[in-house]
């Protein structure tokens, strides 16, 4: 598949899960209002992850590929200058349509991660979630590079795909929240190579190691325990990260 056939196949996917989402809005089964708890707290490597932003107030800042909108308005209730863009034009819609409903200024855009409209050294702090593994990474690499200040950071959270049984799960069973596109594939290790290129600081943290039993687990006394069990094992033994369900990828841009 062609990058132009695959980025319209990844368009087409997304736009059709945020019509899904606004018939959901129309219906009164969801609302874009939400506290911030709903987004943070929803995975587990979501709030250290937005952590590592450090403090946002008065920086210019990007949701790189926003879907939902979620971070950007979590962005800017803290004090940022908030441009969020995504591929999909329908998601674009709903996380200009968040952002309106709880009251903070957003700028939301349809662009393509490997093509950014964005001005050299333009942003400050950059946050993704599940989208680096949609790109080609030596291209999105350097665009990413080029719109990030001297000194600026960003962090992804990615699926990962180094534990061979986990493979193997996502492949053939079923399970709530498998919806994918053709050709998304989990990172690994190998995948990070051109952001290494590119970056001269490349941080990487595993999370739910025996807690992505969760997925088919919904016992959350278990999940709670299985996740203070992954803190003690990652902690002694950083090379377990490699074996998590996801990963959370942090990239500093040299001064």
């Amino acid at each position: 598949m062609t990058g132009t056939d695959r980025r319209s196949s990844e368009q087409e996917f997304h736009d059709q899960q945020a019509a899904e989402r606004a018939e959901s809005f129309r219906a009164g089964r969801a609302k874009l209002v939400f506290p911030d708890e709903t987004f943070l707290d929803h995975e587990t490597w979501i709030r250290p992850a937005f952590a590592h932003l450090g403090m946002l107030a008065g920086k210019h800042t990007l949701d790189y590929g926003c879907g939902h909108g979620m971070a950007a308005v979590i962005m800017a209730r803290l004090g940022a200058t908030v441009t969020a863009f995504d591929l999909s034009p329908g998601y674009v819609s709903e996380a200009r349509e968040r952002a309106a409903a709880n009251g903070v200024q957003v700028e939301c855009v349809v662009a393509d991660g490997e093509e950014l409209p964005f001005p050299d050294a333009a942003f400050d702090v950059v946050w993704g979630n599940a989208i680096l593994h949609h790109l080609d990474l030596a291209r999105a690499g350097w665009e990413l590079h080029r719109v990030m200040k001297p000194g600026g950071i960003a962090v992804f959270c990615e699926p990962w795909g180094g534990n061979p049984l986990l493979a193997f799960a996502r492949h053939r069973l079923p399970y709530p929240g498998k919806d994918r596109t053709p050709d998304e594939q989990p990172l690994t290790s190998r995948d990070l190579n051109p952001l290494r290129a590119i970056f001269p600081v490349v941080e990487l943290e595993g999370f739910q190691l025996l807690g992505m039993i969760r997925r088919v687990l919904r016992s959350e006394r278990v999940c709670r325990f299985l996740d203070r069990l992954d803190t003690r094992l990652l902690g002694c033994l950083p090379v377990l990260r490699h074996w998590c369900r996801y990963a959370v990828i942090t990239l500093h841009r040299a001064t």
